[in-house]
């Protein structure tokens, strides 16, 4: 009899244990727990430690809360101002609603991966080239409310989207390239021709100066020749500068004539040469009635 007792005890005892082992689940710290009883949501969400449900009844699905980093593949597209780009982005999001991420999606993963391509085109569509270059944090923010809008019903948020890269045709490349060389063309020229203007400005400047006082420009002149022959040539070229032959111009002007004028030579004297002899020829008279053309009458 006692022996029945022990074997009964002992099968109640086994029983019990895989009761136990059927029932005991174990839901880590980053986890929470969903329990559905025979398809329906049952009580709360099971917090992290142990738990125990009903075998054959209950069903357990865990739930990662942790921040999930998910690529969304490159999409192509093409910019508001017709350019053909290339574009892919990372998504950072995380759980936040255990029950709803079970129950009101099928698979919230597959879900927001969805949401972030379509968003991600749209968003290409309505930007230009140089927002997407240049301008990629108003983007984010304008892609992060696109898909975070319709993710809140799922019980996920989005915490970040960043855009990745932008790849170009080669075509847009080279034409680029030609472009940011033209525009550093073009300002190393304004900034040469600033230069021209400022040392222009300087050197009317220091002609002013050595027009009120022409002994700078020989002193000039003589600080060019030591620096000339600082380099030890055998040759010297010596430039003569005309401001100094308008100098010694003022300077003989100021100082006078130098030489007298020579007298005038004496005109030629009317008595001096011969006279010409005239034939005169005497003319007929006329009379007070004669006629012009005919011949006077004897």
């Amino acid at each position: 009899m006692l022996q029945e007792f022990l074997v009964a005890g002992v099968a109640v005892g086994s029983a019990g244990v895989v009761y136990v082992a059927a029932a005991a689940r174990v839901v880590k710290q980053y986890e929470r727990g969903v329990v559905l009883r025979l398809g329906r949501l049952r009580g709360g969400v099971r917090t992290p430690g142990f738990t125990m449900v009903v075998p054959g009844v209950d069903r357990l699905r865990k739930v990662n809360m942790q921040i999930v980093t998910m690529p969304v593949p490159a999409q192509d597209g093409i910019t508001r101002d017709n350019v053909t780009v290339r574009v892919d982005a990372v998504i950072y999001f995380k759980v936040v609603d255990a029950a709803d991420a079970v129950i009101q999606v099928e698979d919230y993963r597959f879900a927001v991966s969805q949401m972030a391509q379509t968003s991600l085109r749209s968003i290409i569509g309505k930007s230009d080239l140089d927002d997407l270059l240049s301008n990629r944090e108003k983007l984010n923010q304008g892609l992060e409310l696109m898909i975070d809008s319709p993710a809140m019903g799922w019980g996920v948020q989005i915490d970040r989207v960043e855009i990745k890269d932008v790849s170009l045709p080669e075509t847009m490349k080279r034409s680029m390239a030609r472009q940011a060389e033209a525009d550093r063309e073009r300002r190393a020229r304004i900034i040469n021709a600033d230069a021209e203007l400022q040392a222009s400005k300087k050197l009317a400047e220091a002609a002013g100066v050595m027009s009120e006082q022409p002994a700078a420009l020989q002193l000039r002149l003589l600080q060019t020749v030591v620096a000339v022959a600082a380099e030890k040539n055998s040759t010297l070229v010596l430039p003569f500068p005309v401001e100094l032959l308008r100098f010694l111009e003022r300077a003989q002007n100021q100082s006078g004539p130098s030489a007298e004028t020579p007298p005038p030579s004496p005109e030629p004297s009317p008595s001096s040469e011969p006279a010409s002899p005239s034939t005169s020829t005497p003319l007929p008279e006329r009379g007070l009635h004669d006629e012009p053309g005919e011949p006077r009458k004897e």
